[in-house]
């Protein structure tokens, strides 16, 4: 009888390795947010450098993406959601994910710079260091706020859109990002219900598994609350048209009340959560919904 050992073959990374790295979920939210931002400036750039500022945009994404990996690898190989991802699956090595992010990263805020302008690049760059100084090395492991406080680098982008057609910043863009910090809270507590025994394992003290159910599900619809007051507030403030402020209201008030739907179902176990998981999807289409309506109110109401 003959024994065959099967060893596994260390082959170097696919450009899907690198691509998986990047974070693309998350880099087409990133894109699209930005895009509505330079789409609701008052003034547009030239096409050929919006499309190089949104570029630089998305590859920044993905090097903050490409960079949180490198430095999460440990995390990753101990969770189920994550453990798939080339380093945990070690289908490529932690110092060619570094070398990708940091050289995406510089390339991405010297493309800004030269595109479009040096202010927008600067922002490019604070957010890229956001998440990954920040957020990644000094917030996630060791506080249940680390998404609120982390919150911020995912907020950057609509801003730095519309840095990058104007060059300035004015009251519109800053109420664009605290949408979007706001709204990050009760989203990303929402999904952290479902998978609390998988950020325990990889011992993220995400709010769920430090303070427990009933507080993530009562400090979820505090944010929800403060957000919707500012996701309304540009239509009052005569900052956007009452087609937008149509939109605010209903899609918040439906948020809102997903969020008491989820303090009232209490539900004890992911499997019972269905209010937690109604609430996770519906938060990805009120965010993209809501720039969607800026930009539409912005050029057509």
């Amino acid at each position: 009888m003959t024994t065959t050992t099967l060893i596994r073959t260390h082959l170097p990374a696919e450009w899907r390795d690198f691509l998986a790295l990047t974070k693309p979920r998350v880099m087409r939210s990133v894109v699209f947010t930005a895009l509505c931002g330079m789409l609701a400036a008052p003034t547009l750039p030239p096409l050929a450098i919006g499309i190089a500022a949104i570029l630089a945009i998305a590859l920044a994404a993905g090097a903050a993406g490409a960079l949180n990996q490198w430095y999460e690898s440990d995390i990753d190989a101990l969770m189920t959601r994550t453990a798939s991802r080339p380093l945990p699956d070690q289908r490529m090595d932690r110092d060619s994910a570094l070398g990708f992010g940091v050289g995406l990263g510089a390339f991405s805020v010297v493309l800004m710079g030269f595109a479009a302008n040096w202010f927008a690049a600067g922002l490019l760059a604070a957010s890229i260091l956001f998440y990954v100084v920040i957020y990644t090395v000094g917030l996630k492991r060791f506080t249940p706020q680390n998404i609120v406080i982390g919150g911020a680098a995912g907020a950057f982008p609509p801003l730095i859109g519309w840095v990058a057609a104007t060059g300035s910043v004015s009251l519109l863009p800053i109420l664009m990002f605290m949408l979007i910090f706001l709204w990050t809270p009760p989203h990303s507590w929402a999904l952290a219900l479902l998978i609390r025994d998988d950020y325990a394992k990889g011992g993220v003290p995400m709010m769920p598994v430090v303070a427990g159910a009933r507080t993530t599900r009562w400090q979820m619809l505090v944010y929800a609350v403060m957000m919707a007051v500012v996701a309304i507030a540009p239509w009052p403030i005569g900052l956007a048209h009452a087609l937008y402020g149509t939109v605010a209201i209903i899609g918040s008030g439906i948020f809102l009340a997903l969020n008491i739907w989820v303090v009232a179902a209490a539900a004890p176990t992911p499997a019972e959560m269905k209010a937690e998981r109604t609430l996770f999807i519906y938060s990805i289409f009120y965010v993209l919904a809501m720039f969607a309506a800026l930009v539409i109110d912005r050029w057509f109401a």
